[in-house]
């Protein structure tokens, strides 16, 4: 979901194997280089942002890189002397003693007690600390060699087998994960309307102890124009209903909502195919029981539960079949109902230190859903309880609002109807069975947005659709919202998506006559003609405060780089009283490169080393001054 979400991260992890070399080379030497920017500071007029010179980064200073003795085809840490170095270096003396190269030298120092746990909070937690490769196959008997499934969905995990059989001994599998569910019949049949499709089940609580807000669709339209390398849609978001909260709490610039979306209708019944579930009972009252914990609530009590529910309420609102990449647990969830002997053998091998590297390249690779798995060893079909016990709970996503709460509204005959409005980008990922497939917040929310433009299309009214969102009023504290000031000079830099929350401000500041002209936004698109958010949108004659960056057309320069072009704004804004730069888009890519920006600024402006400009601002960001967000 690459959506202004503040969110929760559900990460990948990449899996590495590294190595301190405990003789080093001296560093070389930096050149420092001067930034060109030329910028004219009105501090009581609005200023024009100018494009100055850009400049080279300095070169960073290089490390050697550690060298790893190679043995039998496999990268091993050798406990013996480091390489030999150049006569000409000066030689060190060592100030560290490698007292261990195996897992079997971290059980010796332990004493074979609890390695396993202590070890676990500084790797992956995979177990790749206790990879073991495949025994050697004994050549006077015959062995088995496993067949690996012949379907599509199987060939697409590019699982690397290497000489496994079916009578490789396996060792560290993961033990069978515990049943933390059951089903029970209903002794009494009950009938009640379903909103399985429109609204999640009352026990999900993920804003206690308040319920779940169906916000009604008020209008949705796409952003970005046809040839786009990403879609972008907004949404205005009726809740004149919502209820009111203890204390005095509302809407605010800068804050976000919680939507809970759930998954598609098409990827639960797939994977009620999948498990051979029949139709007649998907929808039957059942009686869950829990043995203890929050699932299904999100923020419920931790407790054992008994609730009446269904098996397609905990499917599409309670449990994230895609968004998470496959751990042990289901695989070997998976391995334990698997019915061929093959299938068995593998979902085992990866659950065990013989199949490590082939489980990290599952897990880093492309994300692969619960259906993909499911389709892939067709023979496993696990219990249903057993099976959500090991899967992830579903999670809302968050999307920061697009404007000033307090001034959006829209009249409906007689009455006023309060509107919040987000923008949402949709991330899509490769589908195994060809095509993207997209996230789960931002492919529940494209999906009515496309109702909308159909309706639209066939002259029906959206009104008359009644297309519901269920949301929640959260994260009203987050720092956009925390550290937004109603004076002081401000400096808005926001990539993609990222924007959005950035025309709420401009517009909470046009209210106020003497802050007008202290604002400033820097906008990157890839292009401007076909994604940039928002054109002629903010209330204000945008070329006076705004300068839109574009990568992949005319020069193809990156916000960063106009950063720097910027610095002497930059540096006003920043020491001025009062003064706040804002920052919202990608951790990776934008965000860090903003951010060496602002370093290389504060390096020119205060003729400060690195290391100095790093802490000038870590400080500015303990302070309140920067203030860097960043989407999933």
């Amino acid at each position: 979901m690459s959506t202004t979400a503040l969110t929760h991260k559900g990460a990948k992890q990449a899996l590495s194997l590294n190595s301190e070399n405990s003789i080093s080379e001296e560093p070389q030497r930096i050149t420092k280089k001067s930034h060109a920017s030329h910028l004219d500071i009105d501090t009581d007029s609005v200023s024009s942002l100018t494009a100055g010179s850009s400049s080279d980064e300095s070169s960073a200073p290089t490390t050697p890189s550690t060298y790893f003795p190679e043995s039998n085809g496999r990268t091993q840490l050798d406990g013996g002397s480091a390489p030999q170095t150049p006569s000409s270096q000066r030689k060190r003396r060592a100030s560290t003693k490698l007292i261990s190269s195996s897992p079997s030298d971290v059980r010796r120092i332990l004493g074979g007690r609890g390695g396993t746990q202590y070890v676990g909070k500084v790797c992956c937690g995979g177990g790749c600390c206790f990879l073991s490769a495949p025994q050697q196959q004994d050549a006077d008997f015959n062995f088995t060699p496993v067949q690996a499934p012949t379907n599509d969905a199987f060939r697409s995990l590019g699982i690397a087998l290497g000489p496994l059989s079916l009578e490789t001994k396996l060792t560290n599998t993961v033990e069978l994960p515990e049943m933390t569910m059951a089903f029970e019949s209903l002794q009494v049949e009950i009938t009640s309307h379903s909103t399985v499709a429109t609204h999640p089940p009352s026990f999900v609580t993920p804003h206690p102890p308040y319920d779940v807000f169906s916000s009604k669709v008020y209008h949705a339209r796409e952003l970005t124009k046809s040839g786009a390398e990403k879609r972008t849609y907004h949404f205005d978001l009726d809740v004149t209903d919502y209820p009111a909260e203890g204390g005095d709490v509302d809407f605010v610039v800068g804050g976000a909502i919680g939507v809970c979306a759930p998954n598609s209708a098409e990827v639960v019944d797939d994977i009620f195919i999948a498990l051979g579930i029949p139709s007649f009972v998907r929808d039957k009252r059942i009686l869950l029981r829990t043995k203890n914990g929050r699932w299904p609530t999100i923020w419920g009590e931790e407790q054992p539960r008994e609730l009446v529910t269904t098996r397609r309420e905990l499917l599409t609102w309670c449990s994230d079949v895609q968004s998470f990449p496959p751990t042990k647990m289901i695989l070997r969830v998976l391995a334990e109902y698997a019915e061929d002997p093959n299938e068995k053998q593998i979902l085992l091998f990866l659950s065990s230190a013989q199949g490590q590297a082939a489980f990290c390249d599952l897990r880093t690779g492309p994300n692969i859903t619960l259906s993909h798995l499911l389709n892939a060893f067709r023979s496993s079909r696990p219990p249903l309880p057993h099976l959500l016990s090991v899967l992830n709970t579903l999670m809302p996503r968050f999307y920061s609002l697009s404007q000033d709460p307090h001034v959006s509204c829209q009249r409906d005959g007689t009455s006023r109807r309060r509107l919040i409005e987000i923008a949402v980008t949709v991330h899509e990922a490769p589908n195994w069975r060809g095509g993207p497939r997209t996230g789960v917040g931002s492919g529940f929310l494209e999906r009515i947005a496309c109702r909308i433009q159909e309706a639209e299309k066939n002259n029906v009214s959206v009104e008359s659709l009644d297309l519901r969102i269920p949301l929640f009023r959260g994260l009203m504290a987050n720092p956009l919202a925390r550290e937004f000031k109603s004076d002081g000079p401000m400096l808005l830099v926001g990539a993609g998506v990222g924007i959005a929350p950035f025309r709420g401000f401009v517009q909470r500041r046009l209210r106020s006559a003497n802050c007008a002209n202290k604002v400033w936004v820097l906008q990157g698109v890839r292009d401007s003609l076909l994604d940039e958010l928002y054109s002629g949108e903010w209330g204000v004659e945008e070329e006076r405060i705004k300068k839109v960056v574009q990568s992949r057309s005319g020069k193809g320069k990156y916000v960063q780089e106009e950063v720097r072009n910027q610095a002497d704004l930059v540096w006003y804004i920043i020491n001025a009283v009062d003064g706040r730069i804002f920052v919202c888009g990608s951790t990776k890519g934008m965000g860090e490169g903003v951010e060496k920006a602002l370093v290389d600024v504060a390096m020119d402006k205060a003729n400060l080393n690195r290391d100095e400009a790093v802490a000038f601002w870590e400080q500015k960001k303990a302070e309140g001054q920067y203030i860097a967000v960043s989407l999933v």
